[in-house]
């Protein structure tokens, strides 16, 4: 059985490389996995200097790429959460060894920005469970085991 060369090309990419390299699209992906849900408010406070129509317009681009879900809630006042998707999940995963290797590159020089600092969600938190939207379901994950803050790997 011969082996054939594995090729990989870029082209899973289009469209959602578009979305995910805005400035905030990966750190709100970060705050609602590091939360399982999160309000928009929440988002807000999470994402220190993100304006409402940025991140209503973030939301929206991560949705429509099939990586966060909304969830609205028939109550009054209405409620909306989001929450990650499998997809989401994934790319959340995926951008772990990228962030180790940009931390390694840097070297121990590096510190946390100013800009990021603020911001929690700069950091990955992984743990062992998954969390969903209002804790009603756990999911044992053995990928995640610590608070990971990438520049001091």
């Amino acid at each position: 059985m011969e082996k054939k060369n594995e090729v990989v090309c870029y082209c899973p990419l289009e469209g959602v490389i578009d979305v995910i390299s805005k400035k905030w699209a990966l750190l709100i992906i970060n705050a609602v996995g590091n939360h399982g849900c999160l309000r928009f408010n929440k988002l807000m406070e999470e994402l220190h200097g993100i304006s409402p129509k940025t991140l209503a317009d973030t939301l929206n681009q991560l949705q429509k790429e099939g990586l966060l879900k909304r969830e609205s809630f028939a109550e009054i006042p209405p409620r909306v959460e989001y929450s990650l998707t499998q997809d989401g999940r994934g790319l959340r995963e995926a951008v772990v060894p990228l962030l180790k290797w940009a931390a390694k590159r840097q070297g121990s020089k590096r510190r946390c920005s100013l800009t990021y600092r603020k911001i929690s969600a700069h950091r990955i938190r992984q743990t062992s469970k998954r969390l969903e939207c209002g804790g009603e379901r756990e999911e044992d994950t053995e990928k995640y085991s610590a608070l990971l803050h990438l520049n001091y790997l």
